[in-house]
């Protein structure tokens, strides 16, 4: 196992998929629901987020490549958008790349509790959960593993972060009662620290691949 790769994986992949920052908004859109109820959507969701995520992470650098863009090029651009995300969990904005849009909201069903299949995928895992930041994060990882090392790394930390999602939105209801307001904006604002620094270091990385002369 190679501890490197894995701290900065596991530094870039929880800041961005946060269960914690997630419980809130799993809470409010699923308030009208029992425990067994959230529990059952729990369990969907991780299905779809693992399903997601392991496509993601072995066909992102075939996708992006079909369109003529090179994984230098990616870097950058997906660690410009980590920085916006960073920048918006510092400052208590809410991450916009991560919601619907208010036209999303209107047309879509799932807020009068019509489809609960389709709220697990749409829009808790799509985009809340797996949005953008974490596409850019999987395909940049994935791309730069190279070594057996490196594969087994990102496998530990991909499953660690998906079970630690789960376990919290199992057993919300319990954990919600737990974490204060402040406990949430303290973890977020350090999440968002963490995710800043290595944003910037995707950018720099990539920037220095594409261009020799900047090393």
């Amino acid at each position: 196992m190679d501890i490197a790769f894995a701290t900065k994986f596991l530094g870039a992949l929880f800041a961005i998929m946060n269960p914690f920052i997630n419980l809130p908004i799993f809470l409010s859109m699923t308030a009208d629901k029992t425990v067994a109820e959230q529990r059952s959507l729990a369990m969907k969701i991780l299905i779809y987020t693992t399903v997601m995520c392991v496509v993601i992470s072995l066909a992102g650098s075939y996708i992006i490549g079909f369109f003529g863009v090179t994984i230098n090029s990616f870097r950058v651009a997906g660690g410009l958008v980590l920085l916006g995300i960073a920048f918006s969990m510092l400052n208590g904005h809410p991450i916009t790349s991560h919601e619907r849009g208010e036209h999303e909201k209107r047309a879509d069903g799932v807020a009068n509790g019509e489809d609960d299949d389709g709220f697990a995928f749409y829009p808790m895992t799509f985009p809340m959960i797996v949005g953008p930041g974490t596409i850019a994060t999987l395909i940049i990882y994935a791309a730069q593993a190279r070594e057996q090392a490196q594969y087994i790394s990102f496998g530990i930390v991909l499953l660690a972060v998906l079970v630690a999602l789960f376990v919290v939105l199992f057993f919300s209801s319990s954990i919600g009662r737990l974490l204060s307001v402040k406990m949430r904006v303290v973890m977020t604002r350090l999440m968002g620290m963490i995710l800043a620094a290595i944003a910037i270091e995707m950018v720099f990385g990539g920037a220095k691949a594409m261009l020799p002369g900047l090393g």
